[in-house]
C-alpha cells in the first residue's frame, strides 16, 4: 500500500485525551501530526487533543513539557480544550493517558456506539511496556522525557495500525 492510499474513503480522526490537555494529549497531538507529515499522510488522519477537565482552557501546554518537546523538533502550539459531546461522533478513535482518562472518557460518552470508541494510548506501544502514559506535571525532567519516548512509540505504533487497516 502506498503512503497515500489508506482503507478508508474519509478522513480518519483521532483525538488524544488526558486531564487537562497541556501536557501529555497535547505532546501526542504534535507527535502524530510530525509522523503523518513525514509520512504524506496529513490529508487523509486528522488529529486533535483534548483534556477531561477544563482547568487549563486557552492555554498553550505546560512550559517544561515544551522545552522537552523542542529539544526533540516538536513544537506545541495546541490550545488546551476540555472534551466535548460531539468529539464523541467526530472522531474515529479517542485515546485516553490513563485510566482516570478512560474512565472520565466512558462516563461522558452519549451512547454505547460513541463509548465504543475509546482506547488506551500505550496498547499501541511496540516498544515500551507501559499500561498507561503518566502526568509529568509534579515530576522532574525525567519524566517529560518519558512521556515523549511513550508517545514516540505509541503514536508510531497507532500509525501502523491505521495504515495496515487493523484499526
Amino acid at each position: 500500500m502506498g503512503n497515500n492510499q489508506l482503507i478508508y474513503n474519509k478522513k480518519y480522526k483521532i483525538l488524544f485525551v488526558c486531564l487537562g490537555n497541556i501536557c501529555r494529549s497535547a505532546t501526542a497531538d504534535e507527535v502524530m501530526r510530525t509522523l503523518l507529515r513525514k509520512e504524506g499522510l496529513e490529508k487523509e488522519i486528522e488529529v486533535d487533543s483534548a483534556g477531561t477537565s477544563s482547568y487549563h482552557r486557552g492555554e498553550l501546554p505546560d512550559e517544561r513539557m515544551r522545552m522537552h518537546a523542542a529539544r526533540r523538533g516538536y513544537r506545541l502550539t495546541h490550545l488546551s480544550r476540555p472534551v466535548c459531546t460531539d468529539d464523541f461522533y467526530n472522531f474515529d478513535i479517542i485515546l485516553g493517558m490513563d485510566d482516570r482518562n478512560i474512565a472520565n472518557l466512558r462516563d461522558m460518552a452519549p451512547d454505547i456506539e460513541t463509548e465504543k470508541k475509546i482506547r488506551r494510548m500505550t496498547d499501541y506501544c511496540r516498544l515500551k511496556v507501559v499500561d498507561y502514559v503518566p502526568d509529568p506535571y509534579y515530576g522532574g525532567a525525567q519524566g517529560f522525557e518519558n512521556v515523549l519516548d511513550i508517545l514516540e512509540d505509541a503514536c508510531q505504533g497507532l500509525l501502523e495500525e491505521i495504515k495496515t487497516g487493523r484499526i
